[in-house]
């Protein structure tokens, strides 16, 4: 039976993911979502249409050229952004370095648990067959001495 996220965290067993979504900061969201954005293949073509159309618009202006060949102000358009952009994404990096290392650490800690129930399952399995092994060997003995 599939447990909503609600019963899941009113039963106490709140994931490692849900406990990293409840930490981050409104920055947090945000860098993550400029690195996501940015990241995207809409990004990239929204920003080559919107580069060729300032190339085009400045190169064909009959009347005041607001940004003339060599497009310095083009340039420095994409030297703040880039200056902006470079540190929120290795924001959004380190984040995910360190939902990755939360999510190895659960991983662990799961098997760990599961090594530990397989080991016990394991112990009571050959206590169970020594357990059958004895009766089958009480019945053989029984059966010899009624001979």
């Amino acid at each position: 039976m599939k447990e909503n996220k609600k019963d899941i965290q009113q039963e106490g067993k709140i994931t490692w993911h849900d406990k990293h979504k409840q930490s981050m900061t409104f920055g947090d969201r945000i860098a993550d979502s400029v690195a996501n954005n940015m990241g995207s293949w809409r990004f990239i073509i929204i920003q080559t249409i919107f580069v060729i159309l300032w190339m085009i618009l400045n190169a064909i202006a009959f009347i005041n050229h607001w940004d003339p060949y060599p497009f310095i102000l083009l340039n420095l358009i994409f030297s703040t952004q880039a200056a902006y952009a470079a540190p929120i994404i290795m924001m959004a990096q380190n984040r995910q370095n360190e939902r990755d290392r939360h999510q190895a650490l659960s991983d662990y800690e799961t098997n760990l648990k599961a090594k530990l129930e397989i080991e016990r399952l394991q112990k009571e399995i050959s206590r169970m067959d020594d357990e059958k092994l004895e009766k089958i060997i009480k019945l053989i003995s029984e059966i010899k001495e009624s001979k």
